[in-house]
């Protein structure tokens, strides 16, 4: 196994340091860091434009000193104060002479080496030396091969070394140093303060989208990030992220509807078979036993009263097994019917009069039930055509027909309505769906008992029955409403039930009108009662 030494441990730490710094600390260091380059920058420029805007003008009087010096023949005039200017000079061999007329002796001049060789190396350049004593800076100036008069009036040649007190200039420059320092300090703790706030306040809508992803992380879909202006890239992000959190809820909640649905699907479907088993198994045992029982009494006695069938008895016998066989005939062909239309077969489709179906519809049940009341109200507005199966739609009339006579007393009233109208009548339209389309409306109510707010709700469920006994003798399969739900359906329609208990029901359909009904007109709406029909008198 390796070991990893420790400047590539540190150097493995200080590359991964970045990956582990928050954003805000990143920031904030990167904006302190420009800011103090840049004032380092700007200070060391205007320290070093101002020195040598000082020292240039130093070196200016340096100049006019040595033209003087030239002038007066090397004989150095008077110095008129003490850190101006002074004159000394070096003669063979390496020797330091004071000039008469120089530095004052009080005061202390500039340290100049005293030797040859340090003044062959800088002929004639303005240098920077340090005081003979004390913290004094001064600016010579050295110049080999001039020639001096000394005080006997001998004629030498030595050299030249000028001076200027620069003290001035330099505890001018270490001040300016010193105020550049502090300012710059001052503007990057300031900038340090603001840009904490700054940053803190920028980066507060990605702490508000961190707190909804954690809260739709716990299962909270309903989050939204805070909108923000969309002109700015947080504003834009957040739109993005709250488009996509609604996509995401809404493929959630379908699949939650989904597994809802086929959950309920499969409960009802196990219900289906549990109810169609029950309906098959009464009529096949009742032909079982009628069947056992010719059986077990051997058949007919031919008249000769041995204990045998009679033959009346065999008639009653086969009268029971016909009933029976026809009610699960009946049951057998509802179900395929219901399992066409769940595997949604096409239907036929043209223009059928649903005033026609209505009116035979009527006229049929008053010959079942003479001594019923019912009547049939027409509605003016369009002609009441849809497109659809004649077969099909007779069927849906004709079980809400047969819904009311079955379960209601003898002598209760019945009322069919039809008239034009829209589609989703009563119920609260989509969004964005528009005005509703028009639609024919039937209804067929009864003055009968009425059913309970549950009893509705379920009403058009496959095998149910408002009382959930089991004797059939005066009660049909339990999927007559379910056809009707699912033939109107099949055609583009809606079905509803409006029932309070002891008041009656009324069960409504509404079928979409044929194009060819949809010609001008007065408008959809319920027209006079009774209207007449023609073709004869409902």
């Amino acid at each position: 196994m390796a070991v990893t030494s420790a400047p590539a441990r540190l150097w493995k730490a200080a590359r991964a340091l970045p990956d582990r710094t928050p954003l805000r600390v990143k920031l904030v260091s990167a904006v302190l860091a420009l800011v103090a380059v840049a004032l380092a920058v700007i200070s060391l420029t205007g320290i070093t434009v101002i020195r040598h805007y000082l020292l240039s003008r130093a070196d200016e009087q340096l100049h006019t000193l040595y033209d003087q010096a030239q002038a007066f023949g090397g004989r150095a005039p008077r110095a008129p104060s003490p850190d101006q200017w002074v004159y000394e000079a070096l003669t063979p061999p390496d020797t330091v002479t004071r000039l008469p007329g120089g530095i004052l002796t009080d005061t202390p001049g500039p340290d100049v080496a005293p030797n040859a060789s340090w003044l062959a190396a800088n002929p004639g350049k303005a240098l920077t030396v340090a005081a003979t004593s004390g913290s004094g800076k001064w600016r010579i100036a050295a110049y080999p091969d001039f020639p001096f008069i000394t005080s006997a009036g001998t004629l030498v040649h030595g050299t030249l070394v000028i001076g200027l007190d620069v003290t001035s200039v330099y505890s001018t420059l270490g001040q300016l140093i010193g105020i550049d320092i502090g300012v710059s300090a001052l503007v990057v703790l300031v900038l340090a303060i603001l840009g904490i706030a700054l940053v803190r306040a920028s980066l507060r809508p990605l702490d508000e989208i961190e707190q909804t992803a954690r809260g739709i992380a716990a299962g909270d879909l309903t989050r939204r990030v805070p909108d923000r202006d969309p002109r700015t890239e947080v504003g834009r992000l957040g739109r993005s992220l709250n488009a996509m959190l609604s996509q995401v809820e809404v493929a959630f909640r379908a699949r939650s509807e989904s597994e809802a649905a086929a959950r309920g699907s499969e409960q009802r479907m196990r219900q289906f078979v549990a109810d169609a088993s029950h309906e098959l198994r009464t009529p096949l045992t009742t032909i079982r036993g009628f069947a056992e029982y010719y059986r077990q009494r051997g058949g007919l006695d031919g008249g000769r009263g041995n204990g045998q069938l009679t033959q009346v008895d065999l008639d009653r016998i086969m009268r029971r097994v016909e009933q029976e066989s026809s009610r699960m005939g009946v049951l057998v062909e509802d179900m395929l019917l219901l399992a066409r239309l769940d595997q949604q077969r096409p239907l036929e489709n043209r223009p059928v009069d649903l005033l026609t179906l209505a009116a035979d519809a009527v006229h049929d049940a008053r010959v079942m039930a003479p001594r019923r009341s019912i009547d049939l109200t027409v509605g003016a507005g369009a002609a009441l055509i849809v497109l659809g199966d004649e077969v099909r739609l007779r069927q849906v009339i004709g079980n809400l027909m047969s819904n009311a006579l079955v379960h209601t007393p003898d002598g209760t009233g019945v009322e069919v309505r039809i008239r034009s109208g829209a589609l989703h009548e009563g119920r609260a339209p989509e969004p964005g769906s528009g005005s509703a389309p028009q639609a024919v409306i039937l209804e067929v109510a009864d003055q009968g008992p009425g059913l309970t707010p549950d009893q509705a709700e379920r009403a058009f469920e496959r095998f149910y029955r408002a009382d959930q006994a089991r004797a059939r003798q005066a009660g049909g399969t339990g999927l007559g409403l379910a056809i009707v739900a699912a033939l109107v359906e099949a055609h583009g329609g809606t079905v509803s039930v409006e029932a309070t208990p002891g008041s009656g029901a009324t069960f409504r359909i509404a079928l979409p009108l044929a194009p060819e009904a949809l010609g001008p007109g007065p408008g959809p709406g319920p027209g006079p009662a009774g209207a007449a029909l023609p073709g004869g008198e409902c």
